[in-house]
């Protein structure tokens, strides 16, 4: 004898067992988005140990900073002060937690990548995967460039600034540290668009003749963002990193043209 459910249990029955299934799946993933987090955070971890040590032991990471940046080897008077007493050890902090982000740059994309893979496809998890490497070579590029181009100038443009008789400008350590580790990793950070770009046209979210349509507006944006990150304001330093932003833009055009079409995947 079959035992028949009544019509308006018939109706719920099958939307409580999805919302059961669809609460499985949401748990499912905040415990893999957790487990994916502590793999980042034991990576920034073991690279800060390094930074640590970069910091304190024989290289003088922190004093090698200050010095290449400000041209003040001390002779004159020292290039920078402590204002508070933990201020030179929460400096030395921040270089030692800035050398391990960048040192764990690659564990961390990758993390990124397979947390948001399983929705993917097949072909456009090659295309992720593939663009691993360049991820990272595309950061540290970045961070070069800041290294070498923008941090020198603006913070010669802000120590250098006005009549330094009057006014001789010794800026404190952490404002000086804060402001170098900040501009490496935005120039980092700001490198990665042309590889965003090309996997984004890989997926078949933008389009080249999107972006070169929208060139004109970009430009604008590109600027406003460079105006916003700069620290000094002025329009040497503002062009020094709204060009590079504008180019890697054009770049990531050119990738975008070059990128599987995924009707063809």
């Amino acid at each position: 004898m079959s035992t028949q459910i009544p019509l308006d249990q018939q109706h719920l029955a099958p939307s409580a067992q999805q919302d059961e299934e669809e609460g499985m799946t949401l748990m499912e993933h905040l415990m893999e988005l957790r487990q994916r987090l502590i793999y980042i955070g034991i990576a920034i971890i073991i690279g800060m140990g390094v930074g640590v040590f970069l910091v304190l032991g024989p290289p003088q990471l922190v004093s090698y900073i200050v010095v290449t940046v400000t041209g003040r080897d001390g002779s004159n008077g020292p290039p920078t002060q402590g204002l508070t007493s933990t201020e030179v050890f929460t400096s030395y902090m921040v270089v030692a937690l800035t050398v391990g982000v960048i040192l764990a740059m690659p564990m961390i994309v990758y993390q990124i990548i397979a947390f948001i893979s399983p929705g993917l496809l097949p072909h456009e998890k090659r295309y992720l995967y593939r663009a691993l490497p360049f991820v990272t070579l595309f950061f540290l590029a970045g961070v070069a460039f800041s290294w070498y181009i923008i941090v020198p100038t603006a913070v010669q443009f802000l120590i250098t600034f006005g009549d330094q008789r009057i006014a001789p400008i010794v800026p404190s350590l952490s404002s000086l540290i804060n402001l170098v580790t900040r501009l490496l990793l935005v120039g980092g950070i700001v490198f990665e668009m042309p590889v965003v770009i090309y996997i984004l046209a890989a997926l078949g979210l933008v389009k080249a003749q999107s972006l070169a349509a929208f060139r004109r507006y970009a430009l604008v944006i590109i600027v406003i963002i460079a105006a916003i990150i700069t620290p000094t304001g002025d329009p040497i330093n503002l062009m020094l990193l709204a060009l590079p932003m504008y180019l890697l833009y054009e770049f990531g055009i050119l990738l975008a043209r070059l990128a599987p079409k995924p009707k063809d995947a």
